[in-house]
């Protein structure tokens, strides 16, 4: 068996879009993870993911024919030029803006962008501050 790695946090194992339109949802995707510094982890009939965040057609086995409604996403920036970043290439890459950058009134030092995706989900890019981290990621080998 080939060994595999994943980096994982402790609340979410994965969450699945499913989607109207996956080229248009691939590529908005694509071009904000790579912004966000998270590589697409693969591709497949009718499917791609990244870490948690798996999308998929109506078609899929795992989407049993249905849509997924409008959820809310929120990827963690390293730095306000990353939320910047994101929320730039998210408008070029067939988004619409949900919240120009800025700080939030969510706690001192939140910084977010907003936008929706090709599906109207709501996504955003948050860097909470100046921050001390034990581990960029928690790293599972199997």
């Amino acid at each position: 068996m080939e060994t595999q790695e994943l980096h994982r946090g402790r609340l979410i194992d994965h969450i699945q879009l499913v989607v109207r339109d996956l080229p248009a949802s691939q590529a908005f995707y694509e071009a904000v993870f790579k912004v966000l510094e998270v590589p697409i982890g693969g591709t497949g009939e009718g499917y791609f993911w990244a870490d948690e965040l798996f999308v998929s057609t109506a078609d899929s086995k795992a989407a049993q024919g249905k849509l997924t409604g409008r959820h809310h996403l929120a990827f963690q920036a390293k730095d306000r030029a990353m939320v910047d970043a994101f929320h730039q290439q998210a408008l070029r890459s067939g988004g619409s803006d949900n919240g120009a950058p800025g700080e939030r009134p969510y706690h001192p030092g939140y910084y977010a962008a907003f936008v929706l995706d090709p599906d109207g989900n709501n996504i955003e890019a948050v860097y909470h501050g100046e921050a001390e981290r034990s581990a960029s990621s928690v790293r599972i080998t199997f």
